[in-house]
């Protein structure tokens, strides 16, 4: 899994859309921090989102890339007059590249306390697993084994 990092100089749009901001006067987050781990089960994501409305928030997959978009908007009318304005605002977006590994299918995600909680479950068929070997009932093993014919020396 890995994280598509924000590069306010990489995309000339980006410069452009962050010089109207700041001639606007609004506040957008610069991202949204999280941390990510990997369990037996798979990985987990948390993302902090204090003040966001869970129903604003969008968690989508392709090809591999689990994006996650959420708003928070604020909580006064433009007519009003403000006086200090410090809490990001608006529409931001988060990135994680998913190995094959990961089934993008199954991923549950909660939400409390401004956090959001993603599980990422690693697929069935990519987990080791451990092959038995049975017995028969008089204790002797059946292994089958694939193997070329034996060589014998014939004595002609």
């Amino acid at each position: 899994m890995s994280v598509y990092r924000f590069d306010p100089f990489g995309d000339p749009w980006q410069m452009d859309r962050l010089a109207k901001q700041l001639m606007s006067g609004t506040r957008t987050p610069l991202g949204m921090p999280l941390d990510v781990w990997q369990t037996d089960d798979g990985f987990h994501v948390c993302l902090d989102l204090p003040g966001v409305d869970p129903d604003s928030v969008d968690i989508t997959t392709e090809r591999n890339i689990l994006t996650i978009k959420a708003e928070r908007r604020p909580e006064y009318q433009d007519s009003q007059n403000v006086l200090i304005a410090e809490r990001p605002q608006g529409s931001f977006t988060r990135q994680l590249q998913m190995s094959d590994t990961l089934d993008t299918d199954n991923i549950e995600a909660s939400y409390g306390d401004g956090v959001l909680h993603l599980t990422v479950p690693i697929v069935r068929a990519a987990e080791p697993r451990r092959v038995q070997v049975k017995t028969r009932g008089d204790g002797e093993r059946q292994i089958d084994v694939e193997a070329e014919p034996a060589q014998t020396d014939s004595a002609d």
